[in-house]
């Protein structure tokens, strides 16, 4: 329902609460129950102290009725009503006076509600339209999987609000039998469950030096989930991938204007054949255990482990087996680590998450006492599960930390270590991880033009008294 500001005034000699019989009146007139058989909602209230003039906060179907239900309000006083809106919506069309965007290509979810459903989660929101927010630091800390209200959300478009009872997603090319399929039809074939953690390419981009456009991430663009679907190699297999094929074109549902001169695009990624054939690929319709939720796929997308997340396409349509190296905007043009070297630019696509180690806990600048302390955080790498993580405190040698549970291939990993600290002062917590690769963190990560894979070693000061 539409939103509105209602403010009343009256004269201090006419307060209504100075008669306590009206005054009763008039808050059973604004109980809730009441409220609603006038096709109202009270979304807040305030009266402002010594003023005589109080604020409602309320939803109606229309104007006209909302000022009818304030009646009794205005034959106290003077009433105002205003057309409003939040301040999601606000940020998420651009400005007070601004239009809220349309998708252009498909139906779409509202922003204003994906925004506030993600700042009640309590994501940190980058960008309001399309919707970008990062998990917390300290929401990382727990168990094997991340909540789905609170796994990072990256957007390039608005997110599409697809019908499953007309969805399909189809497979063509070249291919021996195309396919369209349905979301029964895939839940039909063989499933298959992975934990897989995902990050976004930009991960940490806030942290390199010069600054770098694009999303400022700190380092919560990773979360780590249990997905479950159809393995890829599966419906390429009985697609019947055809001789010359060289990669499969993932397409998304979601898409907008990148250049005004050329058009709508819709979101695409290629992946080698070879690649694609992998078996823990999946054509994923769950989500720890639950449906898909609409902000990362619904209702199917694909999921590369070991890959940053452009790869994992979202609100899948289309499949394609093309014979030639894929070159859309989000392949040939975005998504490339770009060096000058030698006077000449050097560019390599981004594939592998880079080995990395997290503090989760100790937090930055937290307080802790001289004497045993215990540092705890999670570790990753899209190469190989990971070997070992060391700690380095207040500049001392590097300790390794104990690796919780078995290591994984797919997920992070955490791990704890258990040291003591005897001087009070600032310290400044170091972390690296090495994989079984051999891949080790960094001191520096390289700076590139476009701010990805920044996997330097990860400092916490932390103030010991």
């Amino acid at each position: 329902m539409p939103l509105f500001v209602v403010r009343h005034q009256h004269a201090a000699a006419r307060c209504p609460a100075r008669d306590p019989y009206l005054g009763a009146m008039l808050l059973n007139h604004l109980s809730r129950p009441n409220v609603r058989q006038h096709g109202v909602e009270i979304q807040g209230e305030a009266v402002v102290q010594g003023e005589h003039t109080f604020y409602l906060i309320v939803e109606a179907s229309d104007e006209d009725g909302l000022r009818q239900f304030m009646q009794p309000f205005q034959m106290a006083g003077s009433l105002d009503i205003y057309p409003a809106t939040t301040c999601a919506r606000v940020v998420a069309s651009g400005g007070c006076a601004e239009a809220m965007p349309v998708s252009e290509l498909v139906p779409a979810l509202d922003p204003e509600e994906a925004c506030q459903q993600a700042i009640e989660a309590g994501l940190v929101v980058h960008r309001a339209h399309p919707l970008n927010c990062e998990t917390s630091i300290p929401a990382l800390v727990g168990g094997v999987v991340m909540p789905n209200a609170r796994f990072y959300v990256r957007n390039h478009f608005q997110i599409p609000n697809l019908d499953v009872d007309t969805f399909r997603v189809t497979v063509g090319g070249l291919v021996e039998r195309p396919l369209t399929l349905s979301l029964r039809d895939l839940h039909n074939m063989r499933s298959q469950a992975l934990i897989v953690t995902l990050e976004c390419a930009g991960n940490g981009r806030s942290l390199f030096q010069p600054p770098i456009e694009g999303e400022k991430w700190n380092l919560g663009a990773v979360s780590t989930a249990e997905w479950a679907g159809v393995p890829l190699a599966e419906v390429l297999d009985r697609a019947g991938v055809r001789t010359g094929a060289r990669e499969v074109l993932f397409r998304g549902a979601d898409g907008g204007t990148v250049d005004p001169r050329s058009g709508p695009i819709r979101f695409e990624r290629s992946l080698p054949l070879d690649q694609a054939r992998d078996p823990d690929l999946l054509l994923a319709y769950a989500m720890n255990g639950d449906r898909l939720p609409i902000e990362h796929g619904y209702p199917l997308r694909l999921v590369v482990p070991g890959w940053y997340a452009v790869a994992s396409v979202k609100w899948l349509t289309e499949i394609e087996l093309i014979d030639r190296p894929f070159a859309g905007h989000y392949q040939a043009d975005k998504y490339l680590y770009e060096w000058e070297r030698d006077n000449q630019v050097v560019r390599e696509p981004v594939t592998l998450q880079r080995v990395r180690a997290l503090i989760t806990d100790p937090a930055p600048n937290q307080e802790a006492r001289c004497g045993e302390l215990a540092i705890r955080g999670v570790a990753w790498s899209g190469g190989a599960a990971i070997a070992r993580v060391e700690v380095s405190v207040g500049g001392g040698s590097w300790q390794e930390a104990r690796l919780v549970s078995e290591r994984k291939r797919h997920s992070w990993q955490w791990w704890e270590l258990i040291t003591r600290v005897q001087e009070p002062g600032v310290v400044t917590l170091r972390a690296r991880a090495t994989d079984l690769a051999g891949r080790t963190q960094p001191e520096h990560a390289e700076w590139n033009r476009l701010g990805y894979g920044g996997n330097a070693i990860h400092e916490v000061p932390l103030r010991v008294t």
